[in-house]
């Protein structure tokens, strides 16, 4: 069964990784937390994906920035600094002897509870982090062919009742989004904003390309009903470095139904082309120029980031 851009080949090495828990790292079997545990009882965290490449967490620098912003907002000590945090990711790696083909989850959450409640001040125990790395590479087919999406009637929340900015590990709302779309047929959910424009998708970031053949033009949302996207932001500066006109900006699906090309983009499968959205082909349906070049360009700036890294 496939599952969007997240589709993988079972790598048996998984069943033996050890997995970081509060400083000791465990094999899977007995990699565990509390049911006290304030991510258990209510996906109180924070959490960030991570690709290694060579060795290396690509892009690290911006996935630390992202996660302490979100403990910060919701008033998570998360007891250890940046350097301890890569150090512990660059630890699980050389534990499992890894260096490429994996995809990392780093996991913080406000940690064990004295009873089963929300209020943050029945917290009893330091925040409870774990990293979690997995032999995991995107298949090649959907990277070569790309998903089809459905437009999902669960809107992004706005600020004020869910900040989409907060990586959370409560994703119900993107939860309800994926099941719309996959028991309709589709592989991932395309969600719109609280006034009907396109917004992101429930796991991926969404891209347009519109414009002309010879002068095509990336759009994507204007960023406020969507998580600041690592990839997102990486495929923009790649977009503007290569002289590819790049927008922010609001559209709707009118838009999207008539672009010459789509795809999504996420930390796990990078650059995946769009087929269709609510059975509409777009462009050919088959994997167009402007995103087979992107991914080139993409692969190329995940290389550039890693070369210039040195293991603590």
């Amino acid at each position: 069964m496939a599952h969007g851009t997240h589709d993988h080949a079972d790598d048996p090495r998984n069943e033996d990784v050890l997995v970081w828990v509060n400083g000791r790292l465990r094999p899977r079997a007995e990699a565990v937390v509390s049911v006290f545990d304030s991510g258990f009882v209510l996906g109180d965290g924070v959490w960030e994906g991570l690709r290694v490449r060579d060795g290396h967490p690509a892009f690290l620098e911006r996935h630390l920035d992202r996660l302490f912003q979100g403990a910060t907002a919701i008033m998570l000590d998360i007891g250890m600094s940046r350097e301890e945090l890569a150090a512990a990711l660059y630890e699980t790696l050389r534990a499992n002897g890894m260096r490429d083909g994996v995809h990392v989850r780093l996991m913080v959450t406000r940690g064990l509870k004295s009873t089963p409640y929300q209020d943050p001040r029945v917290t009893v125990g330091p925040a409870t982090v774990v990293v979690v790395a997995e032999h995991k590479e995107p298949s090649p087919r959907t990277v070569s062919e790309g998903i089809t999406l459905f437009t999902t009637h669960v809107r992004r929340a706005s600020p004020d009742t869910l900040d989409p900015k907060l990586n959370a590990h409560s994703k119900l709302n993107d939860i309800a989004a994926c099941i719309q779309a996959y028991t309709a047929g589709a592989d991932e959910a395309l969600m719109l904003d609280p006034h009907g424009f396109v917004a992101t998708c429930n796991s991926t970031h969404f891209f347009a390309v519109l414009g002309t053949p010879e002068q095509p033009e990336v759009w994507t949302s204007d960023g406020r009903y969507c998580l600041g996207g690592i990839t997102r932001a990486n495929v923009l500066d790649v977009c503007r470095a290569s002289g590819i006109a790049a927008r922010e900006t609001t559209f709707s699906l009118t838009d999207v139904y008539s672009a010459q090309e789509a795809f999504v983009t996420g930390t796990f499968a990078g650059v995946v082309p769009v087929r269709s959205v609510d059975g509409r082909t777009i462009g050919s349906g088959a994997r167009g120029p402007v995103v087979e070049r992107l991914q080139r360009l993409y692969a190329e700036h995940v290389e550039a980031d890693v070369a210039s890294r040195t293991a603590p």
